[in-house]
């Protein structure tokens, strides 16, 4: 069985439920596929599930209405059991789980995944490739350069980002040299 964080699916084999348009419900999955094949405390589902500091009366009984509704979601080839810790994830004719993630995981990382082939972009471009808004890129590349992660090139409408060189590495050893017999 795999947990696709990437494309917010569980599939086992040719099943398939989307989870796109059910964050909680893909959250509580991911969740308990990382914890395969032992449980996630109640308290841990409530902190990562909702970002609930305290798990009160209140987020428990949302965590029980929610866990139903993934019970409900999986119920063709997976369960989600209760333990006396919290609770568990048991594929029915999987031998095991898997979760797939994406490579880089934090909140700007498709502008990344851009800048990090080394090629210079424009905040438009980045804004055409990512089908989102101009400002929304600026605003990313803006927290992204006060991190250190991307650096600016240029002012003005010739501005163009990348990612700063890794240290250690000079570019010219990156390069094929020509030979002299070419």
């Amino acid at each position: 069985m795999i947990v696709d964080a990437c494309r917010f699916v569980v599939r086992e084999g040719k099943r398939e439920v989307t989870l796109a348009r059910r964050p909680v419900l893909f959250s509580l999955a991911r969740i308990l596929a990382e914890a395969w094949p032992g449980d996630v405390t109640r308290d841990a589902l409530v902190a990562r599930a909702f970002r609930a500091r305290h798990a009160d009366e209140t987020y428990r009984a949302r965590l029980r209405v929610e866990l139903g509704r993934l019970r409900s979601a999986l119920r063709r080839f997976a369960d989600v059991n209760a333990t006396t810790r919290g609770f568990a994830l048991v594929s029915r004719d999987a031998r095991e789980v898997v979760l797939l993630t994406p490579p880089v995981e934090e909140e700007h990382a498709a502008v990344l995944a851009f800048l990090a082939d080394g090629e210079a972009w424009s905040s438009s471009a980045l804004a055409l490739a990512l089908r989102t808004s101009q400002r929304s890129v600026q605003r990313a590349l803006d927290a992204l350069g006060a991190a250190g992660k991307v650096q600016s090139l240029g002012k003005g409408r010739a501005r163009r980002w990348t990612m700063p060189p890794m240290p250690g590495f000079a570019t010219s050893l990156l390069l094929s040299a020509s030979l002299p017999n070419d």
